[in-house]
């Protein structure tokens, strides 16, 4: 039987990250939580802490890529923070491509949003992870 894998996926923004965490074997993520930025940096405390309650074998984030297959400020903010997890929680991090998640993940939630915008970027995180998985396979 193979080896079940936990992975955490990462929605990184200016001011909040996504996080979702999923499995390998069925290619499924579930949302997980909404982190804020602190004093515009990265919460390193609620990350370590996921990843202790979470032991993934790996970490994926998604990155942003402009309409014209470009690189933004966005794509490299989110390369930066990729380095900055692989090298504080020595794991492998994956990149994904995040296009149109945030997109499909308000047209997931709805009306749910209006009250609680956070949930947005944890169901962005979850999207990136499934994009990984089933690019993957």
């Amino acid at each position: 039987m193979p080896e079940v894998q936990t992975l955490l996926g990462f929605d990184y923004g200016t001011g909040k990250i996504g996080v979702a965490v999923g499995q390998q074997l069925t290619g499924t993520a579930t949302p997980l939580t909404t982190l804020h930025l602190v004093k515009g940096k990265p919460d390193w405390r609620g990350i370590g802490r996921l990843i202790e309650e979470w032991q993934p074998g790996a970490l994926v984030v998604g990155l942003p890529i402009g309409p014209e297959e470009n690189e933004t400020p966005m794509t490299t903010a989110a390369r930066k923070f990729s380095r900055q997890l692989e090298g504080r929680f020595h794991l492998p991090v994956h990149l994904a491509d995040e296009r149109l998640t945030s997109r499909e993940a308000w047209s997931r939630i709805g009306g749910i949003a209006i009250h609680d915008v956070t949930r947005i970027d944890s169901m962005a995180a979850k999207l990136i992870l499934e994009t990984w998985f089933s690019a993957n396979e």
